[in-house]
């Protein structure tokens, strides 16, 4: 190869370098106080959203932790994990500062409160009813006396108050909360995305999760309004992790082989 050649192919790299090199202002907006704090949910089976605990450490670890791992690398910043209980509070943190990225499921209200980025995952929720139950369609959950079990303030539970006219949903904080409820023969049906009931299912003996969905929607990156260079620096990140098999990895090692990723964003 003449000098020309390798010093075309020297740009490239040099160029596709500095491309992965954030800049002063994504450094501003992600990194403002020298860690990557990023927002994550811990609940008691995991999913593209929910993280769980390791038994043998009490650490988090799951998709999330996976790909906060990785975009902090990509960053070269430590990692600091901020956990809340429920993908609601995990929201309501980011207006007040507590982190600089997290992953959560997109809808309307959320983004009122904070900017997406793309989807690597697209779920659909669903009920999971208790052993013994009568109920066997979706329409057979929305009947007076049926007594469904959702956590507060997530998309999931809100879809389930918007479409269930009969049937009055109640709201937990925790999914060990609805399981203990369901265990007692408190609450007849739980309401959350199919991967995390599927997780769920030997907890619950002889529970059944009924087939089609209530509501369906994309799990995404997120920052805090008003940083336009944290929305771009992440949006790159998601797209070539899901090109890369970063989040493929991270599904796999959930224990979710048969989850799709995402397709790549027209946004």
């Amino acid at each position: 190869m003449n000098l020309s050649g390798w010093s075309c192919i020297l740009s490239i790299a040099a160029l596709a370098a500095c491309a992965s090199v954030p800049s002063d202002q994504v450094r501003k907006e992600l990194l403002p106080t020298g860690k990557l704090r990023v927002g994550i949910g811990i609940g008691a089976s995991p999913s593209a959203f929910w993280a769980t605990k390791d038994p043998a450490t009490g650490e988090p670890r799951g998709v999330t932790v996976d790909l906060a791992n990785a975009l902090a690398k990509k960053l070269g910043a430590p990692l600091e994990l901020v956990v809340y209980p429920n993908s609601g509070e995990v929201t309501a943190a980011g207006p007040k500062g507590e982190w600089d990225a997290a992953f959560m499921p997109e809808d309307a209200e959320r983004r009122k409160m904070v900017d997406f980025g793309p989807a690597y995952y697209l779920s659909t929720s669903t009920y999971m009813v208790r052993a013994g139950s009568p109920i066997r369609t979706l329409a057979e959950v929305d009947r007076p006396g049926v007594r469904v079990a959702g956590i507060a303030n997530t998309t999931t539970a809100r879809t389930a108050v918007a479409t269930l006219k009969n049937t009055k949903v109640i709201s937990f904080r925790t999914v060990d909360e609805m399981v203990a409820k369901m265990k007692a023969g408190e609450v007849d049906a739980i309401a959350l995305g199919r991967e995390s009931l599927r997780g769920l299912l030997p907890q619950l003996p002889g529970a059944r999760i009924l087939d089609g969905h209530f509501h369906a929607a994309g799990t995404a990156v997120a920052v805090p309004k008003n940083h336009p260079a944290a929305l771009a620096y992440v949006t790159q990140f998601i797209e070539e992790a899901k090109s890369s098999g970063i989040v493929r990895r991270a599904f796999d090692g959930a224990g979710m082989q048969g989850a799709p990723v995402a397709p790549p964003s027209t946004r």
